[in-house]
Formats: structure tokens, sequence, C-alpha cells
């Protein structure tokens, strides 16, 4: 594992002191947004000395962040190397869409039935963001849209607790951004996908809704499985 100057420069040089000026700073926060944004690929080592300059504080703070990240599956720590953002085999990362397929679907089937007119346009509105992210190239920009359209989709179940094991499956996939690693002819079957999704959504017809999502899912293996085999992204 590489640990070279240059890699841990960088890790501290994205880092963005959210705090305003007067206020503690939001060490634990703004390190974890700045793994989710996915700027430095699994694998990146996490200087806690520079992370620590950065923010003004002593190295305790850090650590005990570093510590709760690695809880969370976004951090790990190695000895003799230190903390560096979690990297998975790709069977570890292909099950957790296996457990957001799970909880979706449950959270989907309530969703139908609690879901507002106010919930059919955020989804929708969310839906066109994407299309206009996929006509920019904006790989980063589709790839938060997608998740804004899947958490829209299932915030009206209104099932807190899956909805924080929703959204951490989905947060230890992030470092690798696999939505912005699908080609073009893949995420326009996805985005296919999701138009039928919505019709469902919209009928208040979860078995419709339900058994387009697994279609979905489908293809969202097939689109994962074309970078299995980068060593960047997972362990070998």
């Amino acid at each position: 594992m590489s640990t070279s100057p240059r890699r841990r420069s960088i890790f501290a040089s994205r880092l963005v002191n959210t705090a305003p000026e007067g206020e503690q700073p939001r060490v634990l926060d703004d390190l974890r947004r700045a793994i989710l944004d996915g700027d430095e690929p699994p694998g990146t080592v996490i200087p806690i000395d520079a992370v620590a300059t950065v923010f003004g504080v002593s190295q305790i703070p850090v650590r005990e962040s570093l510590k709760i990240l690695t809880g969370e599956g976004l951090v790990e720590h190695r000895p003799h190397i230190g903390y560096r953002v979690a990297k998975l085999s790709f069977e570890e990362f292909r099950e957790l869409y296996d457990v957001r397929q799970a909880l979706e679907t449950s959270a989907l089937r309530a969703s139908v039935q609690l879901a507002t007119p106010d919930d059919d346009r955020l989804v929708g509105s969310i839906h066109e963001a994407l299309a206009d992210a996929t006509r920019r190239g904006d790989e980063k920009g589709y790839h938060a849209q997608s998740r804004r359209f899947h958490m829209a989709l299932i915030a009206p179940s209104g099932m807190q607790r899956l909805l924080r094991m929703y959204e951490s499956a989905w947060n230890i996939t992030e470092p690798a951004r696999p939505m912005a690693r699908v080609s073009e002819v893949g995420r326009s079957r996805l985005h296919a996908d999701h138009d039928r999704m919505i019709e469902g959504f919209v009928a208040r017809d979860a078995d419709r809704l339900i058994a387009e999502s697994t279609h979905h899912y489908e293809h969202l293996r097939e689109a994962i499985a074309l970078f299995a085999d980068d060593p960047e992204l997972f362990l070998t």
C-alpha cells in the first residue's frame, strides 16, 4: 500500500472546514463528507497530523472522529499504516447492493401507501436532474442525483431505522463512486428503469414498483460487474 507524500497531501488539501468563524470545527462531519464525495479512492491513507492542521485542532478529535467513521464502515485502521478510506473486496461491495435491495423493497411498499403529491413532484424533479446530468456528461452530478432519487422513493415510508440502515449501506459504497463509472449506455438503461419506477410510484402500485425495482437492481449488478477487477477500487 502506497503511503507517499503526494497521496497524503492530496487528501488533506481537499478537506474543507465548514464551521463558521469562532465555532468549533466539525471534524467528524467534514471528514465524513470528504470521504463520501469520493474524490479519493478506497485505500487512500488519511494522515492524522495533516488533517489536524487543516482543522486547527490536536490529533485527539481527529482520532476520535476516525474511530467513529471506522464503526460506520467508511474508514479502516491497519497496523503500521494507520487510517485509510475503507477498501472492500468486490464480493463485499456487491453484497451491499443485496442489502440495499432488501431494505428498499420493504420501504417501497410502505412508501406507496403514504406518499403524497408533493413526494411525486420531488421524485419527478430529481429524475429531471438525473437526465440533465446525463446530457451534460456530469458524472459526479449523476452519481449524487441517483442517490437522491432512491432516497426520495423510500423516504415517505417513515421507517426511520430502516432508512438509516439503508443510508449506511449506501455510504460504504460511496468512495468507489460506482454510478460515476457506469458507461453512457448503462446510464441510459438505468434511467429508463427510473422512468418505470416513477410510473409505479405515482400510480401507487406497489407490486409494479417493486417489480421494476427488482429489474433495476439486476441492471445495477451488471453495471458494477464491469469494474469488478479494478485494483484501485477493490481488494484483490
